[in-house]
């Protein structure tokens, strides 16, 4: 995929998990949030690839088809600058740690309640401090 396909993604999504809270369906919408972040993660690593870098090493590669947001965000080269903000900004370290504890294992869960399906959309889509306004910045 490219960067662009990411990004268009990661809109889509957000879409999506709106429409799922509105309709009730919590722990959907709380699934389909993780892949927001995750899809703007990767938009951010595709920034990195050049049209004509010689590709990583296959093994490299293959870690990148992760879920985990945390080495996502160090693939991507943003952790020591997220780290630093979110020193300097009390509610993006609070929406982190909203965000941090997702895993792609939710898609097993059915009983996520409204306010932490809600608590998440919003710590990903807050237009001021949200996590994703932070990673659209490098994106």
């Amino acid at each position: 995929m490219k960067r662009k396909d990411f990004q268009k993604l990661t809109d889509t999504r957000l879409k999506d998990a709106d429409a799922l809270l509105k309709s009730k369906r919590y722990a959907a919408a709380y699934y389909i949030c993780g892949y927001i972040f995750e899809c703007a993660l990767k938009a951010c690593i595709a920034k990195q690839t050049k049209k004509f870098d010689f590709p990583p090493k296959p093994n490299h590669v293959k870690k990148l088809y992760t879920h985990k947001i945390e080495y996502l965000l160090g693939a991507a080269g943003l952790r020591k600058d997220f780290e630093k903000d979110k020193k300097n900004d009390k509610q993006l370290n609070l929406f982190w740690n909203t965000v941090k504890d997702w895993s792609e294992d939710s898609r097993y869960e059915s009983r996520i309640d409204e306010k932490k399906a809600r608590d998440l959309f919003i710590a990903v889509s807050d237009d001021k401090n949200g996590i994703l306004t932070w990673i659209k910045k490098h994106w």
